[in-house]
C-alpha cells in the first residue's frame, strides 16, 4: 500500500470535522493548505490535511492521475488505481482524530479534483461534502454501477479557464445529478486555471453549509 506524505493543521481544541485537500499536476500538499489560512477563522473546528500526490512528475511537484487529456479513458484507469491509497490515508486521520467518516469533506483542484469526485462517491459512507475547483469528472459511464454514496457537490470553474474549461464543469454537474447527487457549478467570469478569493469564499461558504446540515441532520 501507498503511503502518503502530508502536512497537517488540528484546531487548537475541539475536532469536529476533516477536510482533506487533493492537489493539481506538479504541486504539493502544501499548496492547498494556504486554502486553510482563508478558511481557519470560520472553521475552529475543523482539522486539515493536505497529502502529496504519490507519484513526482517531472516538472516538479506531484500528481495523482497521469497527466492526460480530460477525455483520455485512461484517467478513470488511474482514478481507480489511487484510490486505496487515499481511502486508506483518510481512514486513518479520521481515526487519528476520532471522527466518524461522515464528517469528512474533500476539497480538490484541477486533478485533485477529478480525484475527489472518484474518491467520495465511492466511499462507503458519504462525506459530508465534496468541493471541487477547476476540474471534473472522469468515467461518467462507469458512475451509475460505481457509485456508492451521494455526497453534496460543488464545482466552482473560471470562465477563462483554459486547461479545465467551464464546460466540462457543466457536464460533471448534468452527471452527478442523473444519479441523484445534490451538485451546483459556480463558473467565475475573469478566472483562469486558479483559485480567487471570491472562489474561496464560496467554497468556505458551501463547506459550512454542508457542515450545518450534517450536523443537524445526520449521515
Amino acid at each position: 500500500m501507498t503511503i502518503l506524505n502530508a502536512l497537517r493543521r488540528d484546531p487548537a481544541g475541539q475536532t469536529d470535522w476533516l477536510v482533506v485537500f487533493l492537489h493539481g499536476y506538479g504541486s504539493s500538499g502544501a499548496d492547498l493548505m494556504a486554502f486553510a489560512d482563508y478558511w481557519q477563522a470560520s472553521m475552529s473546528t475543523v482539522a486539515f490535511a493536505a497529502p502529496d500526490g504519490p507519484t513526482a512528475t517531472k516538472d516538479g511537484g506531484f500528481q495523482w492521475v497521469g497527466k492526460r487529456p480530460g477525455s483520455d479513458p485512461k484517467l478513470y484507469d488511474d482514478a481507480v488505481a489511487i484510490q486505496p491509497a487515499i481511502d486508506a490515508f483518510i481512514d486513518a486521520e479520521l481515526t487519528r482524530l476520532g471522527l466518524d467518516a461522515s464528517r469528512l469533506a474533500l476539497v480538490g483542484f484541477s486533478q485533485g479534483t477529478l480525484t475527489a469526485l472518484h474518491i467520495g462517491l465511492r466511499r462507503a459512507q458519504a462525506p459530508a461534502a465534496v468541493l471541487g475547483y477547476a476540474g471534473g469528472l472522469v468515467g461518467r459511464e462507469y458512475l451509475a454501477a460505481d457509485i456508492r454514496s451521494r455526497p453534496p457537490v460543488m464545482l466552482v470553474n473560471g470562465e477563462l479557464d483554459e486547461l479545465a474549461p467551464v464546460y466540462g464543469m457543466h457536464v460533471a454537474v448534468k452527471a452527478l445529478s442523473e444519479v441523484g447527487v445534490v451538485a451546483a457549478g459556480q463558473a467565475l467570469p475573469n478566472l483562469g486555471h486558479a483559485v480567487d478569493a471570491q472562489a474561496l469564499v464560496l467554497g468556505a461558504r458551501f463547506l459550512l453549509s454542508a457542515f450545518a446540515y450534517r450536523a443537524k441532520h445526520g449521515a
